[in-house]
């Protein structure tokens, strides 16, 4: 049986559910377009798509999910990526096909923010919710929330992290963005730019994309470390491209004497920051982005009520703070006490 209810009666329905049993009940959603088809009992699947797999930092989105869902009843994630997060149309082909099977939720970060915008409609067509982690589409349904770091504000910060360690003086900066289109980049670049408003006596001499690839990152900072003998410092603003500007400070003999703020946290990076290779990081808490998206999607599908957007929160780590119990909880999270 399928009746379609308001959004004001998801919660209604959802008892119904439980007390006739007639199977799913479909639920006009929050927003333009879309509904959603409660389940209220019974196995769920929910897809979990990340920009790319093979990254630290989706793997730590992936076990958050996992851990959110092993903490529920027949909940189960389908978890799949393409290997790269520049592979817009292999996403988009494998979002598609997924959405061909049964699947009664949909979480996923966009590769593109403009190209993903029919993807997300096309699931919300067949009432199946959807959840964006990371990164969203431009234009972001109201009826479809993100799970995100606050990426304007944060990399606001990474600039006055920076301008902290370079300290008085004019001094000489690069940026490395890594995939111009996305939301995640487009507001790293944004708010960077604004933080670097506030400082005049940093200027901006070389911005070079890494395409989020370690070895293109590598080249890149060589080139502007070639181009700029005199530079002082870089902003890199996500994880394939820190751990290659690393590398490339490290073989270039400038470790430690350019000031170095990079995003996230793999392995590579902390150790980075232990080092001093790396001034500092902006943290971002991938673990809580999986298990928090999943959460709000099962409630989606259990009671027909759609989440509101969440900022999943950001740390900044130094050689000062990196050893504190609240970022040992980020940089190494665990499913029996999921950082908040």
């Amino acid at each position: 049986m399928r009746v379609r209810f308001s959004a004001a009666l998801a919660c209604a329905a959802a008892v119904l559910l439980l007390t006739s049993g007639c199977g799913a009940l479909t639920v006009q959603g929050s927003g333009a377009g879309g509904e959603v088809t409660v389940k209220a009992s019974g196995p769920l699947t929910l897809a979990v798509v990340p920009k790319a797999v093979g990254f630290d930092f989706w793997t730590s989105v992936r076990n958050g999910a996992e851990c959110a869902a092993s903490k529920m009843t027949d909940v189960t994630i389908r978890w799949d990526g393409v290997t790269a997060e520049t592979d817009v149309t292999g996403q988009v082909n494998l979002l598609q096909n997924i959405l061909t099977r049964q699947v009664d939720g949909l979480v996923y970060a966009a590769t593109d923010a403009k190209v993903l915008v029919q993807l997300t409609q096309d699931a919300l067509s067949r009432n199946v919710p959807v959840i964006n982690i990371d990164s969203g589409t431009n234009p972001q349904p109201a009826n479809v929330p993100v799970f995100a770091t606050d990426n304007i504000a944060a990399a606001r910060k990474a600039a006055d992290l920076l301008a902290d360690a370079l300290g008085p003086g004019d001094h000489r900066v690069a940026f490395i963005p890594f995939q111009p289109g996305t939301v995640t980049n487009d507001q790293r670049t944004i708010g960077f730019k604004e933080g670097l408003a506030k400082h005049p006596n940093l200027k901006l001499v070389a911005e070079q994309s890494s395409n989020s690839d370690p070895t293109t990152a590598l080249s890149v900072t060589e080139n502007i470390l070639t181009a700029n003998p005199d530079l002082d410092g870089i902003f890199v603003a996500n994880e394939p491209g820190v751990v290659g500007a690393t590398n490339a400070l490290n073989q270039t003999g400038k470790a430690g004497k350019i000031k170095l703020i990079g995003w996230d946290a793999a392995p590579d990076e902390v150790k980075g920051v232990i080092s001093g290779t790396i001034t500092a990081l902006v943290v971002q808490n991938p673990f809580r982005m999986g298990f928090d998206a999943v959460t709000a999607m099962v409630k989606t599908v259990r009671t027909g009520r759609i989440a509101p957007s969440e900022d999943t929160g950001v740390a900044f780590v130094t050689q000062r703070n990196i050893n504190d119990p609240q970022i040992q909880a980020i940089l190494q999270p665990r499913c029996e006490n999921p950082p908040g």
